[in-house]
């Protein structure tokens, strides 16, 4: 128990509770008093002598209590529970004889003697008190050497100096011995010339510590060599390695403070004893006094002699500079020379104050102030602990310079000028220490600066460079604007109902997510983390009360655009933030505003800014509910109108702001009408909408193009084709009963007549466009302006041919004006060639690599990793030909599906080289890109040219098959498509089930010949002709006959969930009255499984497990025999779309067939499918091929199933020689010896019904006998079954076969190598062999020779066995070899 000591102001009354307490607790006293007895005859035998006559105070004389103190009463001290205290004791007595400290030793108190200390008188002066000084009064003998007394005790001990030398000048008090403490020089003796340090350096003449200060001057000097003699002889007595951690320990358990006293005491003794040396008269002999030093290593001296090497000499007379600390002057020192790095052992990263890495062996001068360290301090620059812990600084600059410094490594890590000189991520290293955190405290700072660098740290680790840039350029696109949230992918499942109804107007949260604390949250999903930390009000904060400088107002919006585009709540809570978008709309987007110069600014208040402007349309497009309240709040449509009603010159804002606000204004009103909302403003601004399109041509013909003013030219035609699909008079029911639901879907205010007359504006655009295509320069300096142009074209047609009360002829002709003016001559020229040629370098598909993740990549922080923009040969690059053709495909399709008598001229484009090397390639057998934000991104925009292509296809080929070319290729393609679509894009995966997959037309090999060929193939590998309805090229017939029921069922079983498809079908036909979001959902993986041909009978699989009663028989049979027809025609013709499915796993699906029912397998539609697709997989191309061992996709583990399929055999087989085949194929030799191991030890009675004859083997017999077993146990089990009857020729004759050839080998192998185990093993199993009373076994087991399927007994016997074996025989016991009775020769 720790009490606290008396504090002033505390009575008497606080001393006794502190006593009473003491008293209560029994702990031990830290001082005992030893009372002696009151009687002089029991005197302590330890008391002096009575003729020692200097004065000692005994405790005898004190009372036996303390005195009373007043005003409290006298009381005992209350017991403790634990240790009563008696009541006939005195606490005195008890704390006496409990008390162990060292004080209870000193039960006496000596006076010093002063008997040879000089007295000296005090001066007479003629003055009562001393006279007054003041501070500003020069002192009298002022001392030399520096003192930490007071001025007044200075003064004071001056003139006690020159009263000591008035009174020896008057002889008042002679002194009779040396000074108190000096030891006078004397020759050495012999007896000091011994007490040297052994290594000869140091000198133990006297004791500087020990002065012998208190004692009798006769006995002072003797007491003080005494002890100093039992030191040195101590210490000679010890090895200088005792010594040291002797002097280690010391200094580990003394006080830094004493051990510095004692050595600076040592060091002023030693000046003192070199200048008396000096002062010495020439006639006597010079002895050196030294002090006792440390023994130490030899930095011990270094300050010393460090301290004239200080570039300046410290003088007492400066500012805190009396006392001169060396230790504190040694980073005044010159640097340590640069040590440089012998070996490869890694070194701590450093960087400059640019976020540069620095070199290990970089030598910079100091004065770039990258010194300022004490680790390492000849390194220039700072490691990321000294700028995290340089961040808590008390200096405010301080704590900003660390935080900028962290951004720019942030900022360089992410875009990979790091490279593979770190070992590690630095994002993931500065995230794991906390960074994120740190930055939320550093935006509760005080300081401004210190808020301005948090903020900029903060978008540096969220807004990845370059994403924002990659996005708004293809918000033109092709579905541009819809996009994936920027979150991550491995959520909770409980985190996944998001996506799932993406109508829902704010996601809630889970309870074990509000449960979460925020670094819980963070180590998941960063933006998570940060919500949680109550991020928004205080940035809402800082834009309201603190009104930073323009670019921490940049900062702020470009975070908030990030947080909103990490999903739909994270949307929400941006939107629900009290006052924050109010302050925005009012602060930064105001309706007035004073005229801004071009160049910098000091402040972005009431002045309108484009990023403000991006927020509200990134908001907009996580979900038509906020679209809605945007509209119906902070008189948002006021502010519309007044940047769209101006052209950007006329805003009064500097060029760039101005293009890029009006821009964004466009945007906005594009993403709230893709909702069908804002109908009203189209009359409003009708005028101003038809003005802008006027004046295209003219911003058009301006050369250079501009890359803004195209971006703004692109934003317009996006609007108005949104606008146009808003005229459009079909209205489907919404799904949702809600009431917002309900009141979304009334028609649109906007009718055809109103939208009709944009045509005649856009279409001189078009046509001045497409004379730059022979330019490229030209024609990628325009941008997404032609795309955009294509895409209004396409909408137009499509909202004018689904109006009802027109007459179609007035479009039919439109069209044929359309393709005899723009699109034949476009298709004609040669340029367009080049962009079908540029497909394949800017393909993700054919490139992986560029697809590669960012090399700070994050799972917890998506970004899109376009740090440094898109190269031009790339999907997003300025040389990309994916957005023009995308959206001229797109054309062609809306033109053909409403003019069907235009698919003759408009089939040509299938046509293109171009197009076709770049399909060879994408279904060549390469893996595809790995799976990351970017990729996914990239990847979604070149699947919808190529469904585009695939759906321009299929109506050629309908409309006029004599024109369909290439039809297999184009197959293969839409089959790899399908099993690659991405979640967003469930209406094109039903689409292409529904036309390109299951299509006669894309099938050209079944009224080619192809079903003659594959029997053809099949007698040349296998050489069978058994019955024609049971070869592969009938089974290929009936299957493409078969094609509607086949399509049918993998609809049923394929068809992606219906919320989703009536979502993705409303954004793809343009029905903007369901659309809900502009979000996607999170790309976690592919729509179909890779397996998806397999689909139906894995589902097959799952039911009947769940289901012990069983399935009905007709659903059953059906699904399995549509599902083996289609793989068997894709085995057949369409291999390259199951190349991503190993053969291992195809072998897995095959056995789910015989574990769904006890009698599916008994079919014969099923027996002879099964047996074609068996047959496939055991061809000599695919055998090798097969690996059992290996992890398979969709299977937990392969012996858990053929565990389960050996039980099932068992059971239900009855014999049959497919299913047997099936159990067969897994034991061959090369495969694990689990398998093996698991018929053999568990699994006996399958060897019973295991009949298969060797002629129907799928396998080579040499595929089981080859190499020989290693496996002892699995040996023995093949012996105990033969031996035991269980393993016989006419029940299993196969495996009868492969167990005596291994059994064969391993007693007659003579491998020198071999474990005492083994080789004891083989020679029990030999003498075994020798005595089998079966005659017939024991002959295949002595002479057994070769496998060979085609005898009746599957291999050969020796008719004597060779001489090697006979000489082997003739090793075993003689009455082995009696008892066998087999003649040897």
């Amino acid at each position: 128990m720790m009490l606290s000591r008396p504090k002033p102001g505390e009575s008497e009354v606080d001393l006794l509770r502190f006593q009473s307490q003491f008293l209560e607790a029994g702990a031990a006293p830290a001082v005992q008093l030893v009372k002696g007895s009151r009687r002089h005859g029991d005197a302590h035998p330890d008391q002096l002598p009575v003729q020692d006559r200097r004065d000692v105070v005994m405790l005898d004389n004190l009372p036996d209590l303390p005195p009373a103190l007043v005003p409290a009463p006298a009381k005992r001290a209350r017991p403790s529970p634990c240790h009563p205290l008696p009541h006939d004791e005195d606490p005195e007595e008890r704390l006496s004889r409990h008390d162990q400290h060292i004080t209870a030793v000193l039960s006496k108190i000596i006076e010093r003697d002063t008997s040879s200390v000089a007295v000296t008188l005090p001066v007479p002066s003629g003055v009562a008190f001393p006279p007054v000084f003041h501070r500003s009064q020069e002192r009298q003998g002022k001392s030399a050497a520096p003192s930490k007394r007071s001025i007044f005790a200075q003064e004071i001990a001056a003139r006690r100096v020159t009263e000591n030398r008035v009174s020896a000048a008057g002889g008042v008090v002679p002194r009779l011995d040396p000074p108190e403490g000096a030891v006078p020089s004397e020759t050495p003796s012999s007896r000091d010339k011994g007490n040297q340090f052994p290594g000869g350096s140091h000198d133990f003449h006297r004791s500087n510590l020990v002065t012998g200060k208190g004692l009798r001057s006769q006995a002072a000097e003797q007491e003080v060599q005494t002890i100093h003699e039992e030191n040195v002889a101590r210490l000679q007595a010890m090895d200088p390695e005792e010594i040291l951690k002797e002097q280690q320990q010391l200094l580990a358990q003394l006080d830094p403070k004493l051990v510095a006293f004692l050595r600076s005491h040592s060091h002023a003794l030693e000046q003192a004893g070199t200048k008396a040396t000096k002062e010495q008269s020439p006639g006597r002999p010079e002895v050196p006094v030294t002090a006792e030093e440390s023994i130490m290593s030899t930095c011990t001296s270094e300050p010393r002699t460090e301290a004239l090497k200080l570039p300046v000499t410290p003088h007492k007379e400066w500012l805190h500079m009396d006392t001169i600390e060396l230790e504190k002057l040694h980073w005044t020192q010159d640097l340590p020379p640069l040590r440089r790095q012998q070996t490869q052992e890694r070194m701590q990263a450093r960087f400059n104050l640019q976020g540069e890495l620095l070199a290990p062996d970089v030598d910079l001068p100091t004065h770039l102030g990258l010194h300022h360290h004490g680790e390492e301090a000849e390194r220039a620059g700072y490691s990321l602990q000294e700028l995290f812990h340089l961040t808590r600084s008390q200096v405010s600059q301080q704590r900003a310079l660390a935080l900028h410094v962290l951004s720019q490594i942030i900022s360089r890590a992410q875009a990979g000028e790091f490279g593979d000189r770190l070992v590690g991520s630095i994002l993931r290293l500065l995230l794991d220490a906390g960074f994120l955190f740190l930055l939320r405290f550093s935006l509760d700072d005080r300081v401004d600066g210190v808020i301005a660098a948090a903020v900029r740290a903060l978008r540096t680790l969220l807004v990845a460079p370059g994403d924002e840039e990659l996005l708004d350029s293809t918000f033109s696109w092709y579905h541009g604007a819809l996009v994936f949230p920027l979150m991550p992918s491995q959520e909770d499942k409980d985190d996944e109902g998001e996506d799932d109804e993406p109508t829902t107007g704010k996601a809630k949260k889970t309870p074990e997510e509000e449960s979460r604390p925020p670094p819980d949250l963070a180590r998941h999903d960063v933006i998570k983390g940060l919500l949680a930390t109550n991020l928004l009000p205080r940035l809402r904060y800082v834009l309201e009360v603190t009104c930073p400088g323009p670019s921490v107002v940049l900062d702020i919006l470009a975070v908030l655009i990030r947080l909103a585009r990490h999903s739909l709540e994270s949307a929400t809570r941006v939107l629900e933030c009290p006052r924050l978008i109010e302050t925005i709309v009012q602060e930064f987007l105001p309706t007035s505003w004073t005229p801004m110069a071009v160049g910098p600014t000091s402040s972005l208040y009431k002045v309108p800014c484009a990023a403000a402007m991006k927020l509200l349309r990134v908001l907009a497009s996580a979900g038509r509910n906020i679209a809605a309240r945007l509209l119906s709040s902070f008189d948002f449509r006021s502010r519309l109108c007044r940047f769209i009603a101006q052209v950007p010159q006329e805003l009064a804002l500097p060029p760039e702001e101005a293009e890029t606000l009006s821009t964004e204004a466009f945007r906005l009103w594009a993403v709230v009408a893709s909702y069908g909302q804002g109908s009203d403003l189209y009359r409003e601004l009708y005028p101003v909408l038809v003005r802008a399109l006027q004046t295209l041509p003219t911003e058009l013909s301006t050369q250079p193009p501009q890359p803004r003013c195209m971006q703004r030219i692109a934003s317009l035609l996006t609007l108005v084709t949104q606008l146009t699909l808003a005229a459009n008079r079909t209205h489907p029911e919404p799904t949702s009963g809600s009431a917002e639901a309900c009141a979304s879907a009334l028609p649109s205010s906007i009718t055809w007549t109103q939208v009709s007359g944009l045509q005649p504006l856009v279409e001189p655009c078009l046509k001045q466009i497409l004379k730059f295509l022979p330019r490229p320069d030209v024609w990628s300096a325009l941008g997404p302006v032609p795309t955009a142009c294509l895409l209004f074209l396409g909408a137009y047609y499509q909202t004018w041919s689904q109006q009802t009360g027109l007459c179609p002829e007035d479009w039919l002709q439109d069209m044929e004006r359309l393709l005899d003016e723009f699109l034949l001559p476009l298709l004609s020229q040669p340029s367009l060639g080049h962009l079908w040629d540029s497909l394949r370098p800017c393909s993700p598909l054919c490139n992986p690599l560029s697809c590669a993740p960012a090399p700070e990549a994050l799972p917890s922080l998506v970004s899109l990793g376009c740090a440094g923009g898109c190269p031009p040969l790339s999907v997003a690059g300025s040389a990309s030909p994916f957005p023009f053709l995308t959206a001229l495909l797109s054309l062609l399709n809306i033109l053909l599906r409403i003019h069907k008598g235009l698919c003759g001229q408009l089939a040509a484009v299938l046509a293109a080289p171009g197009l076709q090397k770049y399909f060879l390639q994408c279904v060549a057998p390469v893996p595809a890109p790995q799976l990351t934000p970017f990729s996914a991104w990239a990847l979604r925009h070149e699947y919808h040219l190529q469904y585009l292509v695939l759906s321009l296809a299929q109506k050629a080929a309908t409309l006029k098959p004599e024109l369909a070319a290439n039809t297999a290729l184009l197959h293969a393609v839409a089959l790899i498509l399908l099993s690659r679509l991405l979640p967003g894009s469930e209406y094109l995966a039903q689409e292409l089930l529904l036309s390109c997959v299951f299509r006669p037309e894309f099938l050209p090999e079944n009224a080619s010949g192809g079903p003659e060929a594959a029997d053809f193939s099949d007698g040349l590998s296998l050489g069978n002709s058994g019955d024609p309805q049971c070869r592969r090229g009938a089974l290929l017939v009936q299957a493409c006959q078969d094609l509607p029921s086949i399509r049918s069922c993998y609809l049923a079983h394929c068809s992606p969930a219906r919320a989703s498809l009536l979502t993705s079908q409303a954004l793809y036909r343009g029905e903007l009255l369901r659309v809900s979001s502009l979000l996607l959902p999170v790309p976690k993986e592919p729509l179909l499984p890779t397996d998806w041909p397999f689909q139906p009978l894995i589902h097959l699989y799952h039911r009947a497990s769940d289901t012990p009663s069983g399935l009905p028989a007709a659903d059953t049979v059906g699904t399995a025999v549509r599902v083996l027809q289609w793989v068997l025609v894709l085995e057949s013709w369409r291999p390259e779309a199951l190349c991503a499915v190993p053969p291992a796993a195809r072998l897995a699906r095959l056995m789910c067939v015989f574990l769904v029912d006890s009698e599916l397998f008994r079919e014969t539609p099923i027996q002879r499918l099964v047996a074609a697709l068996l047959a496939w997989l055991c061809r000599p191309q695919i055998l090798p091929s097969l690996n059992l061992d290996c992890p398979l996709p969709g299977l937990a583990s392969f012996p858990d199933l053929y565990a389960g399929f050996l039980e099932h055999f068992e059971a239900v087989s009855f014999g049959d020689h497919l299913f047997g085949a099936l159990v067969l194929l897994p034991l061959q030799r090369r495969f694990s010896v689990t398998l093996r191991l698991a018929l053999f030890g568990e699994h006996v009675g399958v060897l019973r019904a295991l009949g298969l004859p060797l002629t129907q083997l799928p396998v080579p017999l040499e595929c089981y006998t080859e190499p020989a077993e290693d496996s002892l146990a699995l040996l023995q089990l093949y012996f105990r079954a033969l031996v035991t009857g269980a393993l016989r020729p006419h029940w299993c004759p196969v495996l009868y076969t492969v167990a005596v050839a291994h059994v064969n080998s391993f007693i007659f192998s003579q491998d020198p190598k071999s474990s005492d185990e083994v080789k004891a093993a083989r020679k029990t199993m030999l003498q075994k062999t020798w005595l089998l009373a079966d005659e017939g076994l024991r002959q295949h087991l002595l002479h057994y020779k070769l496998p060979n399927s085609s005898l009746p007994g599957g291999f050969e016997l020796y008719s004597q066995l060779p001489r090697l074996r006979q000489q082997y025989l003739q090793t075993l016991p003689t009455e082995v070899l009696q008892n066998g009775g087999v003649k040897m020769s």
